[in-house]
């Protein structure tokens, strides 16, 4: 028996060789990408990408989530506070941290509202908490834990059923949020100096 080499069976069986060939670089392509995307999610994320896989019970979701999140931010018209906003704001601080000698569960809310006031003068729209909380967690993941903590001990005083040792919990977390929103450490040697 003599085959034509251009014979319609050879001709299709390359075809099919070829296509299987193509799609296998596809789907190893696919994968290379998908990793990537995976490995800078979860480098800029950190415990928010684990906190999210959680959150959503799929990879898919969760990245598809935190990436819709970068996306709405990106979105947004961010700026730095100026120098007389943040003198401002560390005064209404120090006024705050001194009222919860006498008033806990009122200086924990304000401390919250302070909090949320710094994101709005920063430029993010404000919202209910959770999206806050995830505006917030694509320029400040690190602190985003914090803030949820802080803001469920608020919760919780509002229908008084946080400890004094709670409160003065959310206080040191309000605290470490503070100092980064508003950059306290950059300002800190301008402020022992005035004194």
């Amino acid at each position: 028996m003599n085959i034509n080499a251009y014979s319609p069976q050879i001709i299709i069986g390359a075809c099919v060789i070829i296509l299987v060939f193509m799609l296998a670089i596809a789907w190893a392509v696919k994968r290379q990408r998908d990793r990537k995307r995976t490995q800078e999610l979860r480098g800029h994320f950190g415990p928010e990408y684990d906190a999210a896989l959680v959150h959503y019970g799929s990879r898919r979701r969760a990245e598809a989530a935190l990436a819709g999140r970068v996306r709405r931010v990106e979105q947004f018209k961010l700026r730095s506070l100026s120098v007389t906003e943040r003198n401002r704001l560390l005064t209404e601080w120090d006024s705050i941290q001194a009222r919860f000698v006498d008033h806990p569960r009122g200086a924990v809310t304000e401390a919250d509202e302070l909090i949320n006031s710094i994101l709005q003068l920063g430029g993010y729209p404000g919202g209910t908490f959770q999206q806050m909380s995830a505006d917030m967690s694509v320029h400040y993941p690190r602190m985003v834990d914090a803030y949820r903590r802080a803001n469920a001990i608020m919760v919780r005083a509002g229908r008084n059923e946080a400890s004094t040792e709670e409160l003065r919990s959310a206080m040191i977390l309000y605290r470490g949020l503070f100092e980064e929103l508003v950059q306290t450490k950059t300002l800190e040697m301008p402020r022992a100096q005035a004194a």
